[in-house]
C-alpha cells in the first residue's frame, strides 16, 4: 500500500513538473534603430516582474523560462525613446522585430538633477540638458568649463585653461565677473557640490577634472536650482558616475595632442567595472596626463591625474553605493596678453594672441613665511607649479523602498582639500620712465643707476640712470644694453595656500499618495577652511617668453643695494598679506509637492529654507620693523617691506538665513509635446571674500548682503521621429549684487579691493536646443541662447588709485548693458555615421559682449570650429582625431583694463579711452589650435550601464 501510495505522489510530481515546463517559453527577436541598424545594450523589462534580458552586438535579445500569459514590456535605451507595448507570451512564438526611435535630446532620459523625484526630462517642468556618454566621446574637453560650453544656454568662459573658469547662466553673473566664476551655480559629483565654499581664485573648478569616469553631465540652468541645491540659484552642473554593468567591460584611451608652437599633451584614460557576486557591482578609474601648455612656456603647464571608484550593491528595493575620489594633480592658468586698438584689438610689443604667454618663467626661490618670521620659516615658490590641487574624498548615496509608497535617500560625502597656488599675478606694462618700476622694490629711495641681470647666466642685460624720474624726466641707458619694450613686466610672485576639510549630507523621504509625491528632507554642509596669501613683485622682462632679473642700485662710491635677490624676486610679501580662517555651516530644510493633477497635468511646487552661518578671524598686519629689514642688512633691500601679522585679529560671526520657492507647471499636450512654466525665487548668501577681500585692518563689523534672485521661464519639448526641440523663454532679475575692483596704491605700493557696493541687473532671453535628423546616419544640432542683458541700477566706486578716500567717488552706470554677457550664441553640429566610420563638424558662435559696465569696451564676436572623424577597427578597437579650433580664432574671452599694474576693467572708461587713444591694454584669447589622437581599447564586454 505504501509502495503504491510512493509511486502515485512520484508521478503527481512528474506531472507537474512537466505541466509548469510546458506553461513556459522564450520570448526572442532584435531591437533596432528606424533605419534598421542593430542596438546594443538596449534593456527589456517586463513590468511588474522581476524577468529582464539586453541585447547584444548584433541587437538580438532571448529570454528564456517566462510562464505563459500577457505582459507588458518596456525597452530602454540612453539616446532612444523608451516603447511601451503588450505582447503575449505563447509557445512556439516567433521572433519579434522592435524599432526604437532616436531620443536625440534625451528628453525620455531619467534625470535626476534639479528635482526630488527622477523623473523622465520630458515631464519636469525645468530647463534640464543632459550630455552623454556617446556624446561626451566626440568632445575634447579642455577643463570641466570648457565641456559645458556644449550645453544650451551656458557662458563658459576657459580662456584661462582647466582653472579659474567661469560658467553662469541667463545673466546671473554679475558677482561671477572677476575671480569667483562658478558663483552662482553648483558644480556636483553625483548629487551633491564639489566644494561648499568659494573665495577669490578657490573655484569649485580646482577640485574636478573630466575622464572616463564621467558617464553622463545633467545640467539645470535657473528655476529649480533654488531649492535643489544648496546657494546655487543659478543652476546645477551634475556630473555622474557609471552605475550598474551587468558584466565586466570597460575601456582604456590615449590620447596625444600636438598644441601650438609643438607642444605636445599626453592623456591615458581608462574605467573599468562589473559584477562582484551576491549583487555586488563595481567601477573604477581615472585618468593621467601630462600637458606641455597651449601656449608658449619654459615648464610643464599641467601634470597629475585622479583615481576615482564606486561600489554597488543592489537590493530588491533599493541600493547603497559606496564612492571614493582621489585628486592630486598641478596645473596653471592662462593670464593676459597686450592689445592696442581699442576698436579693433591687436597685439602689442610683439606678443601673439596664440603663441604668448607672460607668465614667469620656472625657478625655485624660497620666500620668507610672514607668519613665522621669527622662527625663519620659508615657502617655496616655484611658479611652474601653477596650482597643486589635492582632494580626498569619500561619500555614500543610499535609497531604500519602504512599501506603502514610502521611500527615503541619503547621500553624504567627506573630503580633505588642498589648494597651493604658485604663480605670478597681474603682467602689466611698467616703463623704466614711471617710479614704480624702482620703488615698488620696498628700497627707500633707489635712485641713481640701477642694474639689471639675467638671473640665469648674471650678464648684465642693461643699466639705467634714473635720476630724472622724480621730476618727469625720462630714464636713460647707459651704454649699449637695454630692456625689451624699454620696460619691466608689473607682476606678483603669488603664493597662496587654502585648506578645507568639509562634508556634507541630504536626507529625504518621499510619500506616494492621491496623485501627489511629497518630499522632504534635510542638507547639511560644515566646512572648516583657512586661507593664507601673500605676494612679492617679481622683476620680468617685458616681452614674450620674459625672463627674472636680478636688480641692484649701484652708484659710484656707494654701496650696492640689492632691490631683489637672485632669483628676481624683490618687496618680499610686501604687496599683500591676508591670513584668514573660518568655519562655514549650510544648513536646510526642503519640501516639495509633485501633484499629478491629471493624466496631463503635473504641479511642482518647493520650498527652501537654509540657515548659512560664517564664524571665522582674519589677522591684522603692518610692515615688519627692523633696521635693515629681516636679514638686518641695510644692502638688501627686497626684505624690507614684509607685512606681518600683528597678533590683532578681526573676528566674524554672522547667519544668513532665507526662505527661496519655486513653483512649476507641466502639460502634456500628447505622446510628442509637452509645455511648462516655472516661477522661482531664490537667494544667494555671500561667499568667504566677502570678509577675506575686504576689511583690510579694521573690524569686521557688517554682515553680507543676501542677493535676491528671481526667475520666471515659459518652455516646450517637442519630441518627433527625427526631429526634437526644446525652447525656453526666461526672465530673471537680481538685487543685492555687490561689486568690488582689485586696485594698486601707487603711494604705498600695496594692493587693495575698494568698498563694495550693492546693484541690480535684469535679463529677457529665449534659448534653444534641437536636433534634426533628415535623413540616415546624419545628425544636425542647433542650440543657442539670444537675451538682453541689463544693468538696471549700476554703481561703480572710483578709488582714485589710493587707499585714501578724500578724493574717492561713485560712477553711475545704470542702464548699461550687463558686462560680459553676449546678447547672441550658439552651437551649430553635423555629425555623420557610417558603418565604422564617424564624422562631425561643431562651430561654435560668440556674440560680442561689452568688456565693462560703463560699455567703454566692446569684446567682438568670434566663432570656433571643431572637427573630428572616427573609425572602429573591430569590436575592441577604435580611434578618433580632433581638431579644436581648427582655423586658429583670434577670438577675445576677457578683458582685464588699462595695461598698468593694479588697473581694472571697469577703470577703462569712456572718457578714459578718449584720453589714451594709443594706450595699450590686457585681452585674454580663446586657446588656439589643438590636435588630437585618441586611440581607445574596449575591455571585454562594453555593455550599457543599467541602474
Amino acid at each position: 500500500m505504501n509502495k503504491i501510495k510512493s509511486i502515485s505522489l512520484f508521478l503527481v510530481g512528474m506531472l507537474s513538473v512537466f505541466c509548469a515546463y510546458a506553461q513556459e517559453a522564450s520570448y526572442s527577436g532584435t531591437v533596432t534603430d528606424v533605419h534598421g541598424e542593430p542596438i546594443e545594450g538596449a534593456t527589456l523589462h517586463f513590468n511588474a516582474s522581476s524577468i529582464y534580458g539586453i541585447t547584444n552586438t548584433e541587437g538580438a535579445f532571448e529570454i528564456q523560462n517566462i510562464p505563459l500569459g500577457t505582459y507588458k514590456i518596456s525597452i530602454a535605451h540612453l539616446g532612444y525613446k523608451k516603447l511601451d507595448f503588450e505582447a503575449e507570451i505563447t509557445e512556439n512564438k516567433e521572433d519579434t522585430n522592435l524599432i526604437l526611435e532616436g531620443d536625440y535630446l534625451s528628453l525620455q532620459a531619467v534625470v535626476v538633477t534639479g528635482s526630488f523625484t527622477s523623473l523622465e526630462a520630458k515631464n519636469t517642468a525645468t530647463s534640464v540638458s543632459t550630455l552623454e556618454h556617446k556624446s561626451l566621446k566626440q568632445i575634447y574637453p579642455q577643463g570641466t568649463a570648457s565641456l559645458l560650453q556644449n550645453i544650451t544656454g551656458t557662458f563658459t568662459d576657459a580662456s584661462a585653461g582647466e582653472v579659474f573658469t567661469k560658467v553662469y547662466t541667463r545673466g546671473i553673473s554679475a558677482a561671477a565677473e572677476d575671480d569667483l566664476g562658478w558663483y552662482y551655480v553648483s558644480l556636483q559629483e553625483d548629487g551633491l557640490p564639489v566644494s561648499l565654499v568659494q573665495h577669490s581664485y578657490y573655484s569649485p573648478d580646482l577640485f574636478h577634472r573630466v575622464d572616463l569616469m564621467t558617464q553622463r553631465v545633467e545640467a539645470i540652468r535657473g528655476g529649480s536650482a533654488s531649492i535643489t541645491a544648496m546657494n546655487a540659484p543659478g543652476g546645477i552642473y551634475n556630473f555622474i558616475s557609471p552605475g550598474i554593468r551587468n558584466e565586466l567591460g570597460g575601456e582604456v584611451q590615449v590620447l596625444s595632442a600636438l598644441q601650438h608652437s609643438g607642444n605636445t599633451l599626453f592623456k591615458v584614460d581608462g574605467v573599468i567595472g562589473g559584477p562582484l557576486g551576491s549583487n555586488w557591482f563595481f567601477n573604477a578609474g581615472g585618468h593621467y596626463r601630462k600637458d606641455e601648455g597651449a601656449r608658449d612656456v619654459d615648464f610643464t603647464f599641467s601634470r597629475g591625474g585622479q583615481f576615482k571608484f564606486n561600489v554597488i550593491k543592489k537590493f530588491d528595493k533599493g541600493y547603497l553605493k559606496l564612492h571614493g575620489k582621489l585628486l592630486d594633480d598641478y596645473t596653471n592658468r592662462w593670464t593676459g596678453v597686450a592689445a592696442t586698438n581699442w576698436d579693433n584689438p591687436e597685439a602689442a610689443f610683439a606678443q601673439d594672441f596664440n603663441s604668448t604667454s607672460l607668465l614667469m618663467p620656472e625657478f625655485t626661490a624660497a620666500i620668507p613665511d610672514s607668519r613665522n618670521l621669527q622662527e625663519g620659516a620659508t615657502n617655496s615658490f616655484n611658479p611652474a607649479q601653477g596650482v597643486h590641487a589635492k582632494d580626498l574624498a569619500f561619500g555614500a548615496d543610499f535609497f531604500q523602498d519602504l512599501g506603502n509608497n514610502w521611500s527615503l535617500q541619503n547621500l553624504i560625502k567627506y573630503s580633505n582639500k588642498n589648494a597651493n597656488w604658485q604663480t605670478s599675478i597681474s603682467n602689466a606694462f611698467v616703463s623704466l620712465d614711471n617710479p614704480l618700476a624702482y620703488f615698488i622694490s620696498g628700497a627707500s629711495f633707489p635712485i641713481g643707476e640701477v642694474v639689471f641681470r639675467d638671473t640665469q647666466s648674471g650678464s648684465e642685460i642693461a643699466r639705467v640712470n634714473n635720476a630724472g624720474i622724480l621730476a618727469g624726466e625720462p630714464a636713460e641707458y647707459i651704454g649699449n644694453g637695454t630692456l625689451p619694450n624699454d620696460a619691466i613686466m608689473g607682476t606678483s610672485a603669488w603664493y597662496k595656500e587654502n585648506k578645507a576639510s568639509e562634508w556634507m549630507n541630504e536626507f529625504s523621504l518621499h510619500k506616494k499618495i492621491a496623485g501627489h509625491n511629497f518630499t522632504g528632507g534635510l542638507a547639511l554642509g560644515f566646512s572648516d577652511t583657512s586661507l593664507f596669501t601673500q605676494g612679492s613683485f617679481g622683476y620680468v622682462t617685458y616681452e614674450p617668453n620674459p625672463k627674472m632679473l636680478q636688480v641692484s642700485l649701484e652708484n659710484p662710491n656707494e654701496p650696492t643695494i640689492l632691490l631683489s635677490d637672485e632669483n628676481g624676486i624683490s618687496n618680499y610679501g610686501g604687496l599683500f598679506f591676508v591670513n584668514a580662517e573660518a568655519q562655514v555651516s549650510q544648513i536646510a530644510a526642503f519640501m516639495n509637492d509633485r501633484w499629478e493633477i491629471t493624466d496631463r497635468i503635473d504641479v511642482d511646487l518647493g520650498l527652501r529654507y537654509e540657515d548659512i552661518r560664517h564664524k571665522g578671524s582674519k589677522d591684522r598686519y603692518a610692515p615688519f620693523s627692523q633696521d635693515g629689514g629681516l636679514d638686518g642688512d641695510a644692502t638688501t633691500a627686497y626684505d624690507n617691506g614684509i607685512l606681518a601679522p600683528t597678533g590683532d585679529k578681526d573676528v566674524f560671526d554672522f547667519n544668513y538665513n532665507y526662505l527661496s520657492f519655486s513653483g512649476g507647471l507641466n502639460f502634456k499636450i500628447n505622446k510628442e509635446a509637452s509645455l511648462f512654466t516655472r516661477l522661482s525665487k531664490g537667494n544667494k548668501a555671500p561667499e568667504l571674500n566677502y570678509y577675506f577681500n575686504n576689511f583690510a585692518n579694521v573690524p569686521i563689523n557688517q554682515k553680507g548682503e543676501v542677493q535676491k534672485i528671481t526667475q520666471a521661464e515659459l518652455g516646450i519639448k517637442y519630441s518627433l521621429s527625427d526631429f526634437s526641440l526644446t525652447s525656453t523663454v526666461f526672465w530673471s532679475q537680481l538685487n543685492n549684487i555687490g561689486n568690488a575692483n582689485f586696485e594698486f596704491d601707487g603711494d604705498t605700493n600695496s594692493i587693495f579691493y575698494t568698498p563694495i557696493l550693492f546693484n541690480t541687473s535684469r535679463t529677457l532671453g529665449l534659448e534653444w536646443e534641437a536636433v534634426y535628423t533628415p535623413f540616415r546616419n546624419f545628425k544636425f544640432l542647433f542650440n543657442g541662447v539670444l537675451q538682453n542683458p541689463k544693468a538696471t541700477e549700476w554703481l561703480v566706486y572710483d578709488a582714485a588709485g589710493s587707499v585714501a578716500v578724500a578724493d574717492d567717488t561713485t560712477i553711475d552706470y545704470s542702464g548699461n548693458t550687463l558686462p560680459f554677457n553676449p546678447k547672441v550664441m550658439f552651437n551649430v553640429l553635423g555629425a555623420y555615421e557610417l558603418d565604422k566610420l564617424s564624422v562631425h563638424y561643431k562651430w561654435q558662435f560668440m556674440g560680442e559682449r561689452q568688456g565693462n559696465v560703463a560699455n567703454a569696451f566692446t569684446l567682438a564676436d568670434y566663432s570656433i570650429s571643431d572637427a573630428g572623424i572616427g573609425y572602429q577597427f573591430t569590436k575592441h578597437i577604435s580611434a578618433n582625431l580632433l581638431v579644436v579650433n581648427m582655423f586658429n580664432s583670434d577670438g577675445l574671452a576677457n578683458f582685464f583694463g588699462a595695461n598698468s599694474f593694479g588697473a581694472n576693467a571697469n577703470g577703462a572708461t569712456s572718457e578714459f579711452i578718449q584720453n589714451n587713444p594709443d594706450e595699450s591694454f590686457v585681452v585674454v584669447p580663446v586657446l588656439p589650435r589643438s590636435t588630437s589622437f585618441e586611440s581607445k581599447l574596449h575591455l571585454l564586454n562594453n555593455e550599457k550601464n543599467k541602474m
